[in-house]
C-alpha cells in the first residue's frame, strides 16, 4: 500500500507540468489559434523564472515572472496570427524553436558567469518549493500523503484548471470566448470584440504554459539549471488537449495519467516488467501518439473542438 501512495504522489507531481501546458493551451484553442509553441513558452518561462529565483532569491517573483514570459511568447504569437494572419502552424513551431534556442542562451551564458561553474537556486526559493505541510490535514493516513503533501505548484496548477473551467462555463467572457472560436463571424456581427478577445486568452494562455515551465527547471531538476529542461512535455501537453477534450476540468485527470506514465519506471520491479528504461522513457510520448490517432478517428472525442480552430479571422470577408 506504501508503495502504491507513493506512487500517486509522484504521478502528481509529474503530472503538474503537463497541467499547466494543457490548460494554457485549452484557452488558446477555444480563440480558434492553434499554438504549437507549447515547448517554447515553458522553455521561456523555465529559464526566466529560475533566473529571477536565482538572483532575487524570491519564490513568488520567480512564478510571476514565468507567467510574464510565457505570456509574452504568447503575444509574439497572437501579434502575427491575429493581427498580421500568419499561418498559425508555422507560428508556433518557430515559437518552439526560438524559446529553447533562447533559454538554452540565456542557460549558458549565465552558467558561464558562475564562479562555482553551475546554477543552484538560493536556500529561500528551495524551502518555497518544499511540500507544503498542512497541520492535521497532511498527517491522515492515505488521505493525508494523497492530498495535503504537495509542493505549492500541484495547488496552483488544480486552483488555474478549475477557474478555467467556470471562467469557460459559467461567465459572460467565457461564452463569449467560445462563441469567438466556433464562428468569429457570426460573433463579431454580435458585437463581440472578437481580437480582443483572442489576444487577452491567448496571451493568458502562455502565462500559464510558462508557470508549466519553471516547474520543470524548479522542483523536476531540482533547482539546477539544466538545458533543455522541459524536455518535450509542451508537446505531450498539446495532445493532452485532445484527451481532456477541451475542457480544463478534464486536463487535471488527463496529466495525472501521463504522470503516472513518466514515473512508472520507478516502482515497477523489472522482474515483473523486464523492458529497458528507454521504453519507460518514450511510454508517454507513444500513449500521446496513440491519443492522436484515436481522437482523429472517432468524432465523439472532438464533441468540443472548436469549429474555427486553425483559421485566422479576416472581419472583411464575413
Amino acid at each position: 500500500m506504501d508503495i502504491v501512495i507513493k506512487f500517486l504522489v509522484a504521478a502528481v507531481g509529474a503530472g503538474t507540468p503537463l497541467l499547466f501546458g494543457t490548460v494554457g493551451e485549452i484557452l488558446t484553442e477555444k480563440t480558434g489559434h492553434l499554438n504549437l509553441g507549447v515547448e517554447g513558452m515553458m522553455s521561456i518561462g523555465a529559464c526566466i523564472g529560475f533566473m529571477v529565483g536565482y538572483y532575487s532569491d524570491n519564490f513568488f517573483l520567480a512564478i510571476l515572472a514565468s507567467a510574464a514570459a510565457g505570456a509574452f511568447g504568447a503575444f509574439i504569437y497572437a501579434m502575427l496570427t491575429v493581427t498580421f494572419m500568419a499561418n498559425q502552424n508555422v507560428t508556433g513551431l518557430t515559437l518552439t524553436i526560438f524559446g529553447i534556442g533562447f533559454a538554452n542562451f540565456i542557460g549558458i551564458f549565465v552558467l558561464n558567469q558562475s564562479p562555482e561553474g553551475t546554477l543552484k537556486l538560493p536556500a529561500n526559493i528551495t524551502a518555497a518549493m518544499r511540500s507544503v505541510s498542512i497541520p492535521g490535514l497532511s498527517s491522515i493516513p492515505v488521505i493525508g500523503p494523497l492530498l495535503f503533501s504537495y509542493s505549492p505548484f500541484v495547488y496552483i496548477g488544480i486552483l488555474i484548471a478549475v477557474g478555467c473551467a467556470w471562467y469557460m462555463n459559467h461567465t459572460k467572457a467565457g461564452l463569449n470566448l467560445k462563441a469567438v472560436g466556433e464562428n468569429p463571424g457570426a460573433a463579431d456581427a454580435a458585437g463581440i470584440q472578437v481580437t480582443r478577445i483572442k489576444y487577452i486568452n491567448i496571451i493568458l494562455g502562455g502565462a500559464i504554459c510558462g508557470i508549466g515551465g519553471v516547474y520543470c527547471s524548479m522542483i523536476i531538476n531540482g533547482g539546477v539549471w539544466i538545458s533543455d529542461n522541459v524536455g518535450g512535455l509542451g508537446w505531450i501537453a498539446v495532445a493532452l488537449v485532445i484527451f481532456a477534450n477541451w475542457q480544463p476540468a478534464y486536463a487535471i485527470l488527463g496529466s495525472f495519467v501521463f504522470g503516472a506514465l513518466r514515473v512508472l519506471k520507478y516502482y515497477i520491479p523489472q522482474s515483473i516488467l523486464p523492458f529497458p528504461i528507454a521504453f519507460y522513457d518514450m511510454l508517454p510520448f507513444l500513449i500521446t501518439a496513440l491519443v492522436l490517432v484515436i481522437s482523429s478517428m472517432r468524432k465523439s472525442g472532438r464533441i468540443n473542438l472548436p469549429a474555427a480552430l486553425g483559421q485566422n479571422y479576416f472581419r472583411e470577408e464575413r
